[in-house]
């Protein structure tokens, strides 16, 4: 095992140094400043990726393979040093840098209002009356459903799953005064979000979650299988995970689990934030692959990263710190909302209308009486 892994580590280093060699003695560089330093700086992350994957420390994961965790670890750096880079420039400047990613870039946008005319069947549009459900029917209805689903398995727990659904919806009511894109009828915040596509996304999760905890763990080897029915079957496998952990969070055994499941609660909302503030600072459209891409990125390390957690929340005494997956997504959820706060401290600092502070205020004092009230007078 030793052995191949080092193999691995050496056949890298001699690819990479034969691509700079080519690079170095046969190519002719360009006379173009800008594309030079665009190539030069991904070049020097494909370097930083390639180092990573063969020689970062492995994580909880081993399945498809561990190079693939080492990867997104490595792309976790990257995208934090991103953002500590964009935070350091002017508004002005990081809005125009997006430009160098993509030319459409750097341009203001309209936000899309989700709310307005909130009948479910309209009898004055004779042509088609059910134009409000069709008009709510883009294409994050799917990405809802999907999103929840890997969230499940993410968290591996119903009620957590459908306290976070329900929270963000209120803070949607909340902050809607903020971004227009917030604002949406009330059968779209409960039927079609809640209900049906975070709702049925939770139940696939769960249901998935259940056959991974009752699925047998017995691996073999690919070439002592007899069948190539067998072999392929093992391939399709080699996907799922080596072995099962069944995450028991149970906040109400201790105030350590009970604060940190609150603290996985809050920072779970404002990443999810982050998603739609993040896109209106910075002027991405929906629909542009950097938000697609973002997503993507949660979905490797959020697996990993709340594993660390859990294990780090489970034994302390074996694991004494914080993984390093968990560690980052933490670092960049903060720094995402960082971001949002300088670049738009206008729209940030709207005031809350009164009724939503006084809801906030007593959602607050119940959670602190809870607390008292559990963990130190009883």
């Amino acid at each position: 095992m030793l052995a191949g892994r080092r193999a691995h580590t050496v056949t890298v280093l001699f690819i990479l140094t034969c691509v700079l060699v080519y690079v170095t003695l046969l190519e002719e560089t360009p006379q173009d400043t800008t594309y030079n330093t665009k190539r030069g700086i991904v070049a020097s992350i494909l370097v930083f990726l390639c180092f990573g994957v063969t020689q970062a420390k492995d994580g909880p994961f081993t399945r498809p393979h561990p190079a693939y965790w080492r990867f997104w670890l490595c792309v976790s750096v990257v995208y934090e040093l991103f953002l500590i880079f964009v935070l350091f420039q002017t508004v002005r400047d990081g809005r125009q840098f997006m430009k160098y990613i993509d030319p459409k870039l750097g341009v203001a946008l309209p936000e899309r209002d989700y709310g307005g005319n909130c009948l479910i069947y309209d009898p004055g549009n004779t042509t088609d009356p059910w134009h409000n459900i069709w008009d709510k029917m883009d294409g994050f209805v799917p990405a809802h459903f999907l999103g929840w689903y890997i969230k499940t398995l993410v968290i591996r727990d119903w009620w957590m799953c459908m306290i976070i659904s329900v929270m963000f919806e209120f803070l949607e009511y909340s902050l809607e005064h903020q971004l227009p894109n917030f604002s949406e009828c009330w059968w779209d915040h409960w039927i079609m979000d809640v209900l049906v596509c975070n709702g049925l996304g939770i139940y696939a999760g769960m249901k998935t979650l259940g056959w991974l905890s009752m699925k047998p763990y017995q691996w073999q080897g690919l070439w002592n299988i007899p069948t190539y029915k067998g072999k392929i079957k093992r391939m399709a496998f080699q996907f799922t995970p080596y072995s099962w952990v069944k995450f028991e969070w149970k906040p109400a055994s201790n105030l350590r689990r009970w604060l940190a499941v609150l603290g996985i609660i809050f920072m779970f909302l404002l990443a999810e934030l982050n998603t739609f503030y993040l896109k209106f600072v910075l002027w991405m459209p929906p629909e542009h692959y950097l938000v697609l891409l973002r997503l993507v990125f949660f979905v490797n390390v959020g697996g990993v990263a709340m594993r660390e957690i859990y294990d780090f929340m489970d034994d302390p005494k074996f694991y004494r710190k914080l993984g390093q997956q968990a560690w980052l997504v933490a670092a960049i959820t903060v720094t995402e909302f960082l971001i949002v706060v300088k670049y738009d401290p206008r729209t940030i600092m709207l005031p809350i209308p009164f009724f939503v502070t006084q809801c906030w205020f007593l959602g607050i004092v119940l959670i602190l009486s809870w607390t008292l009230w559990r963990f130190f007078i009883r």
